[in-house]
């Protein structure tokens, strides 16, 4: 079970009754979807002022949005896979506008190691997903990895709060690419035993 899969189940009730009270009021799961985008955008633009604790503190309450906008599709019963493809296009983009936050920042302020690594972070975070959906595509499933959205979103809120955006880029990157290479070698594994 991932960190994913825990968090949902531990916090099932309060989204159920966030989504439910969001619903009520006429609002729509992409509605949702793209109102996280717009949170990811405003935080970026704190992150390159230089404003970390208040960048963290917008990605820490517009993260639980990423849950919530599939809680109400559930309860809807519209679950459908332009949705499933819409959330998927807007998380890549809310992480990458994230890191273009920080880029920007380092860039600015002549951080050059800030500037590396946050390439390669940005490079394992989409490597992570690449992965899971072409195992995917090839029939099989893996979600394993110790740094996967969640766990990156939560390095990344963590880090900001304290002010410390380096940390957060060094570890997204090394953590993530090793990711990467975790889920590549389980496929790799499955790939080999059912071929």
């Amino acid at each position: 079970m991932t960190l994913t899969d825990v968090l949902r189940k531990k916090t099932k009730k309060f989204l159920q009754v966030v989504s439910a009270y969001l619903l009520k009021i006429g609002l729509t799961p992409n509605f949702i979807t793209l109102f996280g985008l717009l949170g990811s955008v405003v935080a970026a633009v704190f992150v390159f002022g230089g404003k970390f604790f208040y960048g963290g503190l917008i990605i820490a309450l517009i993260s639980p949005f990423d849950a919530i906008d599939g809680m109400m599709a559930r309860m809807l019963d519209t679950k459908s896979l332009y949705g499933c493809l819409l959330d998927s296009l807007i998380d890549r983009y809310s992480e990458m506008i994230l890191l273009l936050g920080l880029l920007l920042n380092f860039m600015y302020t002549d951080n050059y190691l800030g500037i590396i690594f946050t390439y390669f972070a940005l490079s394992g975070s989409f490597l992570v997903s690449y992965i899971r959906a072409r195992v995917e595509g090839l029939g099989f499933e893996v979600k394993i990895g110790i740094l996967t959205r969640v766990e990156r979103m939560i390095v990344l809120v963590i880090c900001l709060l304290i002010r410390q955006p380096l940390v957060a880029v060094v570890l997204i990157a090394l953590l993530g690419n090793f990711t990467a290479f975790q889920r590549f070698w389980y496929a790799r594994t499955k790939l080999l035993i059912n071929k």
